[in-house]
C-alpha cells in the first residue's frame, strides 16, 4: 500500500511485532506521517515517512495525508476544549499540526481542540540551538523506545532535534553510528560532539559535560564527560566508539 497518512493520537507505541506484549521499539506522535505496508482488523504495519522506520501500531487514530502548518515547541502542551478549558490530554514536543482557525491566544487544530499560540512555531522554523531542544527533556524518565515527555531513550533525544528541523536522522543508535561520518579518537571534546558507545549515545554541551538519557540513572541528565566515559567502561565494558558532531 502506498497511501500516506498522519497520526491523530498524541502518541502511540511502535511494536516489533503485532502484539502489545511485543517489544516496543519506538513511538509515533501526533502529525507524524507514515505509509501503511499491510493491515488487519487490529494492526497496521507501517513505515514512517521521516526515517523509514518499520513496525506495528494499533489500527486506529489516523487519517489521510495533509500538510502541517505549525509544530509544537514545548515539552508538552495542554489541549483545551471549545470553552478553552483544559482537558486531561497533551501534545508532545515536535507534534505537527494544521491550524483550522485562531484567535488572539489560541489556535484550533482539530474540531474543538485548541492549544496556546505561545507553544507553537511555523512548520519551516529552524531551531539551530540544539541545547534548547535537549534541555527540554532534562529529568524526563528513561524509557526504552520512548520519545516524549512520558519517557525517552538516548537515541530519541538526538533524533528529535533533527526531526523538529525536518532533517533526516536515523532512529536507532546502531544506525546513527553508521550514519555519522566522523570517526575521531580523542580525549578532548567540544560543544556539539556526539559520543557513541555500542547502543548508547550522548551529546556534549561543552568541553566538560554531556547530556543524555541514561538508563542506569533512569532519566535525562547532565554529567561529566570523563566520569561518564569511565563509568560506562567500568560497568558496561564499552569504550567510546565514535565521535561525530551535531549538524543543523
Amino acid at each position: 500500500m502506498k497511501n500516506s497518512y498522519f497520526y491523530k493520537k498524541a502518541l502511540s507505541n511502535i511494536y516489533k511485532r503485532p502484539s502489545e506484549v511485543s517489544e516496543v521499539t519506538s513511538q509515533i506522535i501526533y502529525g507524524e506521517k507514515f505509509k501503511v505496508l499491510s493491515k488487519n482488523k487490529s494492526w497496521l504495519k507501517i513505515k514512517t515517512s521521516f526515517d523509514n522506520y518499520i513496525g506495528y501500531i494499533r489500527n486506529e487514530n489516523y487519517s489521510g495525508d495533509r500538510s502541517p502548518t505549525h509544530k509544537i515547541f514545548s515539552l508538552k502542551v495542554n489541549i483545551f476544549n471549545k470553552q478553552k478549558n483544559k482537558t486531561k490530554y497533551f501534545l508532545p514536543f515536535a507534534s505537527k499540526i494544521s491550524i483550522i482557525q485562531e484567535n488572539k491566544k489560541f489556535v484550533e487544530f482539530e474540531k474543538n481542540k485548541w492549544i496556546l499560540k505561545k507553544d507553537i512555531k511555523k512548520i519551516d522554523y529552524i531551531e539551530k540551538d540544539y541545547l534548547k531542544v535537549l534541555k527540554l527533556f532534562l529529568r524526563t524518565k528513561y524509557v526504552w523506545g520512548g520519545k516524549t515527555y512520558k519517557g525517552i531513550d538516548c537515541s530519541a533525544i538526538l533524533q528529535l532535534f533533527y526531526y523538529y528541523n525536518n532533517i533526516f536522522y536515523p532512529r536507532d543508535t546502531k544506525d546513527q553510528l553508521r550514519y555519522s561520518k566522523s570517526n575521531v579518537e580523542t580525549k578532548t571534546f567540544k560543544k556539539g560532539d556526539i559520543l557513541f558507545w555500542g547502543r548508547h549515545v550522548a551529546i556534549c554541551i561543552n568541553a566538560k559535560k554531556l547530556i543524555h538519557a541514561y538508563g542506569p540513572e533512569k532519566k535525562v541528565l547532565i554529567m561529566s564527560i570523563t566520569k561518564t566515559i569511565d563509568r560506562i567502561e567500568r560497568t558496561a565494558k564499552l569504550i567510546v566508539k565514535k565521535v561525530s558532531s551535531i549538524k543543523h
